[in-house]
């Protein structure tokens, strides 16, 4: 079986890569050319989705509060404990989802650019001013009308019990007062094993709890916040887990 899952991997690496070869060049004219950010969304989410069915990753979104996302922008906040969340909340949470991210990930050819275009925010935790300014620019983003998706811990959790949350993304929140979006992913872990490039077919839950509001609030409220969004993802973790099957 390890093997099969090895062949499809390899295949779908390859599928991958060919057609990061072919969009990416497209999804920067339109982007950033044609100033078409609807048609260089389509082409990410086509390519985020062909890479989620060619490893056969299957993903349920449910609401655990009584609507769905709220109108106007929103910062999702979700957990983090396999390299396959990123890929299911950008298809699972909205449809034009901009990305909270670790500047690091810059260093990948070609995915600083396509980032920047798309109205993504690097943010460097190394150096405060720097990090500020990213999160300043994310707040400006929120206030014209962007969703936002944070991974606070700021890194996947190997166990799938929470890290400590990180204060950019909240802070971000309250400077734009927008809404903060609980959600608990699981499943995901199983897909790749530290270590192996092997991808294999698993079942991600997502689940979406009720949106906190942030008016109101003062930068001075933001560890209550962060306490309130962890308690809410926490509770969701248990209710996904509760509501496994046997």
């Amino acid at each position: 079986m390890t093997i099969l899952f090895g062949i499809r991997s390899a295949f779908a690496y390859l599928a991958i890569v060919l057609y990061i070869l072919f969009a990416a060049p497209v999804a920067l004219f339109i982007g950033a050319g044609l100033r078409w950010k609807t048609g260089m969304y389509a082409l990410g989410r086509c390519g985020v989705w062909l890479a989620l069915t060619l490893t056969g990753i299957r993903y349920r979104v449910t609401h655990a509060g009584r609507s769905a996302r709220p109108p106007g922008a929103v910062v999702f906040c979700a957990n983090h404990e396999s390299n396959v969340d990123p890929a299911v909340l950008f298809l699972g949470l909205h449809p034009q989802l901009h990305v909270l991210y670790k500047a690091e990930l810059r260093k990948v050819p070609i995915m600083g650019t396509v980032f920047d275009v798309g109205g993504f925010v690097a943010v460097n935790r190394g150096e405060r001013e720097k990090s500020m300014a990213s999160i300043a620019r994310g707040a400006e983003s929120l206030r014209a009308g962007n969703s936002f998706l944070i991974f606070p811990e700021g890194t996947r959790s190997r166990t799938g019990a929470l890290l400590p949350f990180k204060k950019g993304g909240f802070i971000m929140a309250i400077q734009a007062q927008v809404p903060v979006v609980p959600v608990a992913i699981r499943g995901g872990r199983a897909s790749m094993r530290k270590g192996s490039m092997i991808v294999r077919p698993v079942d991600v839950s997502v689940r979406v709890g009720e949106p906190i509001p942030t008016a109101g609030l003062t930068l001075e409220d933001r560890d209550r916040l962060i306490a309130q969004v962890r308690a809410a993802v926490e509770s969701l973790l248990r209710e996904g887990q509760e509501h496994q099957p046997l």
